[in-house]
């Protein structure tokens, strides 16, 4: 049978009738707010390639951390600048690093606010590349036992959930290892399982001065053209100890979230990332989007393609647009 016994529209005739049959809806238990922390004191430096984001002395975190808990956000996620870079990033797990200093600050002021710390070296080494340079290459054992220091020196801090971004072979069993090894045994790890070699970075890696000084990071990110090999590397970091899997970015790899969501049964999160939000900001500024309507309805497709998880810098913006007081 078809028209008229079925008429599609008749579900589509309120904004109640809507919302009953809706399949997919954002919460803002699902949102997670990126951080950017730096040393110093009573600094707020404005990101320019990202609007609304700022770098933040450890003394003024807190408040900005308070402020996302109060939206109702569960979790932040931080990410540093040194005030030195060395060939090794040493400075990433110093004791009184910013992200150390932050993470002790924040569960100070906000004690029930998860957060999660980036584990990777780029924003920390020389040369820019998420690990150790030997050859010319990346050395890949050798970061990872680095990226287990990070982690450690942020648990240490206090961190709830450690996230490590390098995409080095074999990192997740190095961390799991070593905090096991020091009685961290309740640490979560969400792994960048599925981060490709995007161009959609460019805002970030401004932000945080993380430009590879050369070559590029082909040989450790996913190629973009590949999906199988996506399932591959997040079925090894389940294997190897990570709680949470992330894709990243999000918006151009929904078949890759949709996928993971069929296949693996864990919390799966994905990273709408600088230049997806930055582009439709641009957009926005063009005149040629509403900026409300195009940033719910993107976080809305994310979800839709499986997402438990999403972190994105429209965090706090889509929690005001989905408060109750919003929608009364």
């Amino acid at each position: 049978m078809g028209f008229p016994e079925h008429r599609m529209r008749r579900l589509r005739s309120s904004g109640a009738m809507r919302r009953l049959v809706r399949q997919s809806s954002l919460s803002v238990d699902d949102l997670v707010y990126p951080l950017f922390t730096c040393r110093g004191e009573g600094l707020k430096e404005p990101i320019e390639s990202m609007d609304g984001c700022f770098r933040l002395s450890p003394d003024l975190i807190a408040a900005e951390a308070a402020e996302v808990a109060s939206l109702g956000i569960p979790a932040v996620l931080l990410f540093g600048l040194p005030e030195n870079k060395d060939e090794s990033g040493s400075e990433a797990w110093a004791e009184d690093g910013a992200v150390q200093e932050s993470i002790r600050r924040i569960k100070d002021a906000v004690p029930d606010l998860l957060v999660i710390t980036d584990v990777c070296l780029c924003a920390y080494t020389t040369t820019g590349h998420c690990g150790v340079i030997k050859d010319g290459r990346v050395d890949n054992d050798a970061t990872c036992e680095l990226l287990a220091k990070v982690a450690l020196s942020h648990t240490q801090a206090g961190a709830d959930i450690i996230a490590p971004s390098d995409m080095m072979d074999g990192r997740i069993h190095y961390i799991r290892q070593c905090l096991e090894e020091n009685g961290f045994y309740d640490t979560a790890i969400m792994s960048y399982a599925a981060k490709y070699a995007s161009a959609f970075y460019g805002p970030f890696r401004d932000a945080i001065d993380s430009t590879p000084q050369f070559g590029d990071r082909r040989g450790y990110q996913m190629d973009p053209a590949n999906s199988d090999q996506a399932m591959q590397e997040i079925a090894l970091d389940i294997e190897e100890g990570a709680d949470i899997i992330m894709v990243k970015p999000a918006l151009c790899f929904l078949d890759i979230i949709q996928r993971a969501r069929t296949r693996f049964d864990c919390p799966i999160a994905a990273y709408f990332v600088s230049g997806e939000y930055m582009m439709i900001n641009a957009a926005v500024k063009a005149g040629l989007l509403e900026e409300d309507a195009a940033m719910m309805e993107a976080l809305t497709c994310v979800k839709r393609a499986g997402s438990d998880i999403i972190i994105t810098y429209a965090a706090k913006t889509a929690a005001r647009l989905l408060s109750p007081e919003a929608n009364s």
